[in-house]
């Protein structure tokens, strides 16, 4: 059953809501008085649906509706999640939620984007207090995984799990904050780094540029992959956190940082920092750095996809309610997927070595659709590929959405053929085909065996359909 969701004010957090929601399967029906809504949701939405589906080896949900309304009243109407995204304004935050709350049924979930305020403040004056939580995002959410999640003792446990069930259900983490407090735990370790960096630039001591060298080719990598303690954690070595501390602990009391005092924001100031900031990055409009930034987040969180690990075990985890068996076709559907940035290469389209990569995936769906799949590999029994001949027909960009269409066209005794074809899903174009074999091997010999019956029957039953004699 399709989901509506509302969000009320559709700047950039705003929109990066819509994006998730709408991409996810949800109706979304948005309110913002701004003239420019449109156009800038638009925008947002355009990177958006560029950007997540990369995540994903299959294909997302059909997309939802989007729809403009006029008044908070027609926005909320229906709503299963309400999502407030509005200026950070204590007054404006609560006029909004006495507004909605008119309007929409009571037990709805009520979320917050705020990034500063506690739930405690924003449930004063509320009609149902009990309704309204902070779900505090990352810029882009269509991206960014981390969504925390703040109550206070008038919200109901259930509505908080509730809630909690549904960001999940939209791929992403939802972090319970176990107590209110301002600005909630990852903003507070965001303005540590800034308020450092503000005292290094007004210091002279170093550049916008060269601080964002040191984050990004030092602890910015260990941290999107293992975090502060991890990270800390293998530094103390074979005796673990508890020699770490006891060997840098005493450092924490050197008057190495200022994080209790922050320089004053003059003209001077401003004007250097913005023009160091112009001078590292001016070049590039901010729809660039926009791309440049979800370009380079998907390449490092398919990377953790590929292990396993932090935002890729949240992906893969996501990935695996997405993902369907074919169904039994002529031919089969046997990949439904976008193609993602790290996939191409220097002349900017696909790389050969990812054609092999989508058709070797296209073979394991039909693999398991015969049941020859992971069970069957724990019963001691696969099948291997012996030769592939893949035609290059035309290029493929990241971004492209594209379907492999797979036949069975041998299947008896030891051997499995395929026939595939990828197609973009656009235009229906033939870009690429490959002619693959495989063996039915047995993984305790290594060596060529006959399938066992059940599996044997399922290959020659697709080689039937598929207009060849098993």
């Amino acid at each position: 059953m399709t989901r509506t969701a509302a969000i009320i004010g559709g700047g950039v957090i705003g929109g990066g809501w819509a994006a998730r929601f709408l991409l996810n399967g949800w109706d979304v029906r948005i309110f913002d008085p701004d003239p420019a809504a449109h156009r800038k949701i638009g925008e947002v939405l355009e990177n958006g649906r560029r950007a997540l589906p990369m995540l994903y080896d299959c294909a997302m949900p059909a997309e939802g509706r989007l729809s403009f309304h006029d008044s908070i009243a027609d926005a909320v109407k229906g709503a299963a999640w309400i999502q407030e995204s509005v200026p950070e304004r204590l007054e404006l935050k609560r006029k909004v939620f006495q507004t909605l709350q008119a309007h929409c049924a009571a037990g709805v979930v009520i979320g917050s984007s705020t990034s500063g305020f506690k739930p405690s403040e924003l449930q004063g004056c509320a009609t149902r207090p009990e309704d309204i939580i902070v779900t505090h995002p990352f810029n882009p959410v269509y991206l960014m995984p981390l969504i925390e999640v703040v109550g206070t003792d008038r919200n109901d446990p259930a509505l908080l799990d509730r809630a909690k069930q549904t960001l999940r259900g939209l791929g992403l983490h939802p972090l319970h904050v176990r107590r209110e407090i301002d600005a909630h735990i990852a903003d507070r370790l965001m303005e540590a780094v800034w308020r450092e960096g503000l005292w290094l630039v007004k210091d002279g001591i170093a550049t916008t540029a060269e601080i964002d060298d040191a984050i990004r080719y030092s602890f910015g990598l260990r941290w999107a992959q293992m975090g502060l303690f991890e990270v800390f954690r293998i530094a103390g070595g074979e005796a673990g956190m508890r020699h770490f501390i006891e060997q840098f602990g005493p450092a924490l009391q050197w008057p190495w940082t200022k994080l209790m005092d922050v320089p004053e924001l003059t003209d001077e100031l401003v004007d250097m920092i913005a023009e160091q900031s112009d001078a590292q990055s001016g070049h590039l409009s901010i729809r660039d750095l926009e791309r440049k930034r979800d370009g380079n987040l998907i390449a490092m969180m398919r990377a953790l996809k590929q292990q396993g690990n932090a935002a890729g075990r949240l992906i893969l985890d996501h990935q695996d309610t997405l993902r369907h068996l074919p169904a039994m076709a002529d031919p089969l559907v046997s990949q439904n997927r976008v193609v993602p940035v790290d996939w191409t290469d220097m002349n900017g389209h696909m790389n050969e070595g990812r054609y092999g990569q989508i058709f070797s995936d296209a073979a394991e769906e039909v693999m398991a659709l015969v049941g020859a799949d992971d069970d069957y590999v724990a019963r001691g029994f696969s099948y291997f590929t012996v030769e592939t001949t893949v035609k290059y027909l035309a290029e493929t960009h990241a971004g492209e959405r594209v379907e492999v269409h797979s036949r069975v066209v041998e299947g008896a005794g030891k051997k499995l053929r395929c026939v595939h074809e990828m197609k973009r899903l656009e235009d229906g174009e033939i870009m690429a085909t490959c002619d693959q074999l495989m063996l039915h091997v047995s993984l305790e010999t290594r060596r060529t065996c006959d399938p066992p019956e059940d599996v044997a029957d399922r290959v020659a039953a697709l080689a039937a359909l598929h207009g060849r004699k098993g």
